[in-house]
């Protein structure tokens, strides 16, 4: 089988069938890309093949490469956790917006949020928490591959903070509704880092009830949420005391991430 065969043949998407016989290749996509008529080795091309029938079974790409991109960082990622998607990036956006020496992430998954605000952030001190114990030795992983010394913690929401504050909490906890139509295209995702409760919003509860008493005078918690939540998570906010309360819409206009300050 040539490449240019085996590009033909996959049956997924063009974009994600380069992806794959790059990484069985070994080779990057363009280099994979300039000899379409090189004959591929058995070997790669059973990986390739191999790839192509769990991408047609649904598995995401980022779980067969293995890693997934978010804010410039190459992120190990498997099962065990939530694959980082581009929207959470305006949180680190918002995040990095503001003036802050301690930072702590609330269910950090595999560590995307931390260690993006880690790296833009090298005196910062960060600190992030996941009950997942799965998880969090991917977040581990990472945060030794990267080279960004992390305070990971083991536990649910704020209850590994003990008695410290910080100059700003984020957060991107599970928002999907149980029985929610969509959660049927994840199946292959963690369901305890999607799913919280009947309305999506247990976990936000949890969060905005006990994020306040770990924030100095003037910081901010700053939450992702789902469409049509950003109402509801303003008014968990504002009922916990914080002042300023706001969302933020991501690029498609959609109310995404809503913060409010102590």
């Amino acid at each position: 089988m040539t490449v240019a065969e085996a590009l033909a043949s996959g049956g997924v998407e063009p974009r994600e069938a380069r992806l794959l016989l790059a990484a069985a290749t070994g080779f990057s996509e363009a280099t994979v890309l300039a000899f379409p008529e090189r004959l591929l080795p058995a070997e790669v091309e059973a990986r390739f093949v191999d790839s192509v029938a769990r991408r047609r079974r649904g598995e995401p790409v980022a779980y067969i490469l293995g890693h997934q991109e978010f804010y410039g960082l190459r992120l190990a990622v498997n099962p065990a956790v939530l694959i980082p998607r581009p929207e959470t990036e305006l949180l680190v956006d918002l995040a990095l917006a503001r003036d802050f020496r301690s930072v702590a992430d609330l269910g950090t998954g595999c560590g995307a949020l931390a260690l993006a605000l880690k790296h833009h952030r090298r005196a910062a001190q960060v600190v992030a928490v996941e009950a997942s114990a799965g998880a969090l030795a991917v977040a581990r992983r990472n945060g030794v591959a990267l080279g960004l010394a992390v305070d990971w913690r083991h536990g649910r929401w704020c209850a590994p903070l003990g008695a410290e504050c910080f100059d700003l909490i984020v957060a991107n906890p599970p928002y999907v509704a149980a029985g929610d139509q969509h959660l049927a295209a994840l199946a292959f995702e963690p369901p305890e880092a999607l799913v919280s409760g009947p309305d999506g919003l247990d976990a936000i509860r949890e969060i905005a009830a006990a994020a306040p008493a770990h924030l100095v005078a003037g910081a901010w918690l700053v939450l992702e949420h789902g469409m049509g939540q950003d109402a509801a998570v303003r008014g968990l906010l504002e009922r916990a005391g914080l002042e300023e309360v706001r969302s933020w819409p991501d690029l498609a206009g959609i109310p995404r991430v809503t913060g409010g300050r102590r």
